[in-house]
């Protein structure tokens, strides 16, 4: 199915685009291509690395501001496409309210584009591997995309033969889209993350649950049985409901016999051992389930939902093993920027040598449930940046003294190699602004130095 059905409403209509991020910029290329006059702001100043972007943009009679967002660029605007990193308290968002501007995200600009569905996956952690992986397994049979936050921008595959749109979507995004309305939405599991942009946990919880309530609700909807928060949510959730890591009612995937089973209606079927899935740990025993059901539900066959398992590989920087040295394993869980994402990775392992590398910048979150996981899965912790203080407290509070301190990530790996342990694990429960510009360069920088040191 072509994945475009273009909405005449935009031609010649004047269309701000809020951030020169690659959110927007997708927005702003497809509304350009159906005839929008489109304004980008910008609030930051302009870097070296914008201004061939910015050309490319201007060549299509895009406009585009840096720096500041005018009064001429908001002024009579039809509509607003935002990048999701702006929340509703900025002062760009007032404008637009006093103005009468609505304000939609790009994936649901995309969505109200095509006529083809959209499976949603959103959630505090496993988003990007349930959405690679149910991209994957859907490709064996269908021609499915991911995008949104992993994958492409949904604008840039507009004009696709498609048959999905496989996307995870943030809480950010889910906030600015108020039409969304998925063909099957996934709920991974919920833990307290952007508190500050959401101003309050409650907030960021409904960002979320937008898609599985009337009127946004998906024909199908997927849930986490092992989240208490999202087992009660199930009960107000709209559509056909399925549950995920426990045998509960009809309808639902869980592990039974070291092995994954789907039951729907009542039937249950076996889809794989547990041995031949290639992803480790519950949590990743959680992304296959996600994946299984919504493979299911399009009516692909246990045969190549268990070929797609088995073939799949891990998205760069989560839970990542990359590397052996010796006896010594090495896993860049660098995408784990909080203690939540952590504790997944960290309870992944049994009864081995594990030295962790963890630290960053302090997200404040309690550290309980992460010091309890380490004292019971990991021998020695190795603490780097701005937030080795508060973790080294928390740790030694609750009884585990076994800390190195480093100051940097470099010689973190450097005393890990000296360790010798079975595995050494970066995964950092923290952002990682205080040393890098995100959670990819800081675990490229840690592959490429083990790589370095151990070649």
């Amino acid at each position: 199915m072509k994945s475009v059905c273009p909405n005449l409403k935009y031609s010649d209509k004047k269309v701000l685009v809020l951030g020169l991020s690659k959110s927007g910029i997708s927005a702003a290329k497809y509304l350009n291509s159906v005839g929008a006059d489109v304004y980008i702001t910008e609030s930051r100043e302009k870097k070296q690395e914008d201004e061939s972007k910015i050309i490319e943009l201007k060549n299509l009679g895009i406009n585009v501001e840096m720096g500041a967002h005018s009064e001429s660029f908001i002024k009579d605007s039809y509509i607003a496409v935002t990048s999701p990193g702006i929340p509703p308290r900025a002062d760009i968002m007032k404008k637009l309210h006093e103005n009468k501007i609505k304000v939609i995200s790009e994936v649901e600009l995309a969505y109200s584009q095509t006529g083809v569905p959209f499976i949603a996956i959103t959630g505090t952690n496993g988003k990007t591997t349930t959405t690679a992986l149910t991209a994957h397994i859907l490709s064996s049979e269908f021609k499915a995309e991911p995008c949104g936050n992993y994958g492409k921008p949904p604008c840039d595959l507009l004009g696709e033969d498609l048959d999905f749109f496989v996307c995870e979507c943030s809480s950010f995004q889910l906030h600015y889209s108020n039409s969304f309305k998925p063909q099957i939405s996934v709920f991974t599991n919920f833990t307290p993350d952007h508190i500050d942009w959401h101003e309050g946990i409650d907030n960021y919880f409904e960002a979320k649950a937008k898609i599985f309530k009337e009127p946004q609700a998906a024909v199908f909807s997927v849930l986490n049985a092992k989240d208490p928060k999202l087992l009660e949510f199930a009960k107000e959730c709209s559509g056909t409901v399925f549950l995920f890591d426990a045998d509960i009612g009809e309808n639902c995937s869980f592990i039974q016999n070291n092995a994954i089973y789907f039951k729907r209606n009542g039937n249950e079927e076996k889809i794989i051992d547990l041995d031949e899935c290639p992803l480790i740990g519950n949590h990743n025993y959680q992304n296959v389930m996600c994946a299984v059901i919504v493979a299911k539900l399009e009516g692909v066959t246990n045969e190549n939902i268990k070929k797609s398992i088995m073939s799949f590989k891990v998205p760069e920087h989560r839970l990542e093993k990359f590397a052996q040295s010796g006896k010594t394993v090495f896993y860049n869980d660098s995408k784990a920027t909080n203690p939540e994402a952590s504790l997944v990775a960290i309870n992944s392992f049994n009864n081995c040598d594990v030295a962790l590398i963890a630290g960053g910048r302090d997200k404040n979150t309690d550290l309980k449930e992460f010091c309890d996981a380490i004292k019971k899965h990991i021998k020695t912790v190795i603490l780097i940046g701005e937030a080795a203080q508060r973790f080294e407290e928390n740790l030694k509070s609750n009884g585990f003294d076994n800390i190195i301190r480093e100051s940097t990530l470099q010689s973190a790996i450097d005393k890990s190699i000296e360790l010798n342990p079975d595995v050494v694990l970066l995964s950092p429960a923290c952002a990682s602004f205080d040393m890098f510009s995100g959670y990819e360069e800081r675990g490229k920088v840690f592959k490429e130095y083990v790589l370095s040191k151990i070649n």
